[in-house]
């Protein structure tokens, strides 16, 4: 392959991811605004009492349930046959579901939806990102997947701001007319760019690289991680938008989307380079750092109204408005998470690429990474929705960042016992 072609194939790949983060981010950035426009109650069934905390759970859910169910199936699918192939698939899927968002009338018509696009989001990123780190070289991978990142990331900024902007000025519709035509796009330049994939891995490459030394040691940190990023991730604009009664700040669709993309812009800056940095010097010291970071930065969340009142950061600003005066706090804290995630996620990511790599299965090798994450993300957001409504919105923060503490220090402590002391510095 010359390298013209080489570059248009990834071109190819970031175009994807930047569909996919484009599509995601407009969910998270309207949750709030679902929220308050469905209104969740507390409902019995079958005699139990189901609380509005656990159905504002679901909305979130609903979406990683979908995921975990497909990990397996579509990372298979991705190294028994072909991956473009795969991609084209869900690509389309992805055009119907997301027409389909502005005919949400209900709690359990959004969980419906939001399931089917957890299939989407699932499988364009699983191909794209196995795809990225099989077309890479060995020694470019996590500088490949982190520009990857950096797509997907970069459509979050574009998709938060214009989804917060569009709702305000015109409601659900049109929003979600971009999105799809976005994933028409893809799906078109997908097909005419990218070359089939003539790898091919008979039997179940899953056995082989669960028991992998290394997927085993990143994984005893993973597994904890997902709860700290799946609630704080989803809570900081959760928290700057809902109603004041439900302890959040109460500012409109635009300032939440400004609060979400200080997190990805800084991630997206930040993983143009980081993942040459961990190229060249390692994944587990990067891994270590910045969920440890992580951690630090989420704890400190619940202090925007101190700090805000301490500088005095109440202003008003056009097109924003009347904000109050822990928002802006919020939002530099939002960017610190994602400064602190920008060194651990090519790291991570660039690892399991490696191993699936050098043992045949690189989609199922993502397809693991993706698993071991799935139970946090499912329980999270349970657990977050009935903090936040029967202990307090502060506490959802706590939790998650102490949940990415336990995972670095276990994460050390495996990586020593298994792999030596200076493992942190050389693996």
């Amino acid at each position: 392959m010359s390298n013209a072609d080489e570059r248009s194939q990834f071109w190819a790949l970031y175009l994807t991811r930047f569909a996919e983060g484009f599509g995601f981010i407009t969910l998270i950035t309207l949750l709030p605004t679902y929220i308050n426009t469905l209104d969740p109650q507390g409902a019995t069934v079958f005699g139990l009492t189901i609380s509005a905390g656990f159905i504002i759970g679901m909305y979130t859910t609903g979406f990683t349930l979908a995921q975990t169910a497909t990990v397996v199936p579509l990372a298979w699918a991705g190294d028994r046959f072909d991956k473009r192939l795969v991609l084209l698939v869900v690509l389309g899927m992805g055009v119907v579901i997301y027409a389909l968002f502005p005919l949400v009338d209900s709690s359990l018509s959004f969980v419906a939806i939001r399931a089917l696009q957890g299939v989407v989001v699932t499988g364009s990123g699983l191909m794209s990102l196995s795809l990225v780190g099989q077309v890479a070289a060995t020694g470019t991978r996590a500088d490949k997947i982190g520009k990857a990142n950096a797509a997907s990331f970069a459509a979050s900024i574009l998709g938060s701001l214009s989804a917060g902007a569009i709702y305000d000025a015109v409601g659900f519709g049109l929003v979600f007319m971009l999105v799809a035509a976005l994933f028409v796009l893809a799906w078109l330049i997908v097909l005419v760019v990218l070359d089939d994939d003539d790898t091919r891995r008979k039997g179940f490459p899953f056995t082989d690289l669960a028991l992998n030394r290394k997927i085993v040691t990143i994984s005893t940190f993973r597994a904890q991680y997902a709860f700290a990023v799946t609630m704080v991730r989803t809570w900081i604009p959760i928290y700057a938008g809902t109603a004041l009664a439900s302890g959040g700040l109460a500012v409109g669709a635009t300032a939440v989307a400004v609060t979400v993309t200080a997190e990805k812009a800084t991630n997206m800056l930040g993983q143009l380079f980081t993942g040459q940095l961990s190229d060249r010097y390692g994944r587990s010291l990067f891994v270590f750092a910045g969920g440890g970071a992580y951690g630090l930065v989420a704890l400190a969340v619940p202090l925007s109204p101190t700090v805000g009142s301490a500088v005095g950061a109440g202003v008003t600003v056009p097109i924003l408005g009347e904000l109050p005066a822990a928002y802006l706090p919020l939002v530099a804290f939002s960017g610190l998470l994602g400064v602190a995630d920008s060194f651990r996620e090519p790291a991570s990511m660039a690892l399991f690429a490696d191993e699936g790599t050098s043992e045949g299965g690189v989609a199922s090798s993502f397809g693991i990474r993706e698993l071991v994450w799935r139970p946090g993300s499912v329980a999270a957001p349970l657990i977050a929705g009935w903090l936040m409504v029967e202990v307090s919105m502060a506490s959802v923060f706590y939790v998650g960042g102490t949940f990415a503490l336990t995972g670095v220090v276990a994460f050390l402590a495996v990586l020593t016992v298994d792999h030596g002391r200076a493992a942190l510095t050389t693996w």
